[in-house]
């Protein structure tokens, strides 16, 4: 990257810190900037005028739900630009493996069956990845995957788990069960504390940070196979690391927080109308504008109403306008 995108990716790092600390003082409870400052402080010094009522509110309930919406969001922005480089399809998601939909699969079943918090994010990551390794089997002819085998794959497998959780869902108890899968269904980060970050955050952090490593070399999947690999590129592990990077990172997210629309489609095609095509630039400034995205989102969700909105409703409600308005800006998706 030259200076200037540099500059512009340093600004929106600033502005993210700055955000995170504006919400986690906003809600029922204000707290102004240089409060939520002190609050965190107060973990290593003593601070005068900081109460344990803040503390609480602050380090137990807020700041947990504010890590989960950056890291969330900035790794389904990083899967997005990743798959879309992938399979040099402008309409790539995190979904397109259909480990989303897994995902929610073994969550719903968690539900219908009662099991409890730590649970539902362990049967939900356990079945997100089945469902890509499914794919990944299904796609397999003669000992060997094409891009178009594991998107047609792809398709399958989402349509299936989806088969399937509608099938939970007729099955589930109406008074009871129903309401709490429609619920998690529709995405939300309420609840979100240390004990759920345990388990979703490495996987996040991992995937991320592969694929952040592996910027440089997701230029190359959009060349020829017979180009790339006179480059010394091997193809076919390149593209075996990104689909577990995504994989590891839209499951880990499902688990967490259920599911969230929009941010691995919208993000990564704003970042290339403000950074160009060149993913060494996309890729970090995906991550930061996911989580900038989700954070906004989430923040509005919790602080608008008494009652909060599902974080995916705002995010599509925000997504489709603004997508479409790239579009015309852009000429449509080339």
């Amino acid at each position: 990257m030259n200076n200037t995108p540099k500059k512009t990716l340093l600004l929106l790092c600033a502005v993210l810190v700055l955000t995170m600390l504006a919400a986690l003082g906003m809600g029922s409870y204000q707290l102004s900037m240089l409060q939520v400052v002190q609050t965190i402080d107060s973990l290593w010094h003593s601070v005068e005028g900081i109460d344990d009522t803040m503390r609480s509110v602050v380090l137990n309930v807020r700041l947990p739900r504010v890590i989960l919406a950056v890291v969330a969001g900035a790794g389904l922005a990083v899967a997005g630009a990743a798959f879309q480089a992938l399979f040099s399809n402008p309409l790539a998601t995190p979904d397109t493996l259909g480990v989303a939909t897994g995902a929610a699969f073994g969550a719903v079943l968690g539900i219908l069956f009662g099991v409890e918090g730590f649970g539902i994010q362990l049967t939900s990551l356990a079945m997100g990845l089945a469902a890509v390794f499914l794919v990944y089997s299904v796609s397999r002819v003669r000992g060997s995957s094409s891009i178009l085998m594991l998107i047609l794959s792809g398709l399958v497998i989402a349509a299936l788990f989806s088969a399937l959780i509608s099938l939970v869902k007729y099955a589930a108890d109406p008074q009871d069960v129903l309401p709490s899968i429609t619920f998690w269904m529709m995405g939300t980060l309420t609840g979100a504390s240390l004990d759920t970050l345990s388990l979703g955050l490495p996987f996040i952090v991992l995937g991320s940070g592969l694929l952040y490593l592996l910027r440089w070399k997701l230029n190359a999947l959009s060349l020829p196979e017979d180009e790339a690999k006179s480059l010394g590129i091997p193809l076919a592990r390149l593209r075996l690391l990104v689909i577990l990077s995504g994989t590891m990172i839209t499951a880990s997210v499902v688990s967490m927080c259920g599911l969230i629309g929009w941010v691995g489609l919208l993000i990564p095609h704003f970042a290339r109308l403000v950074f160009g095509n060149n993913n060494v630039a996309v890729i970090p400034a995906s991550l930061v504008l996911g989580s900038l995205f989700v954070l906004i989102a989430d923040t509005i969700a919790r602080c608008a109403t008494e009652m909060e909105i599902p974080v995916s409703i705002l995010t599509a409600v925000i997504g489709a306008p603004v997508f479409i308005l790239l579009l015309r800006r852009s000429g449509g998706i080339r």
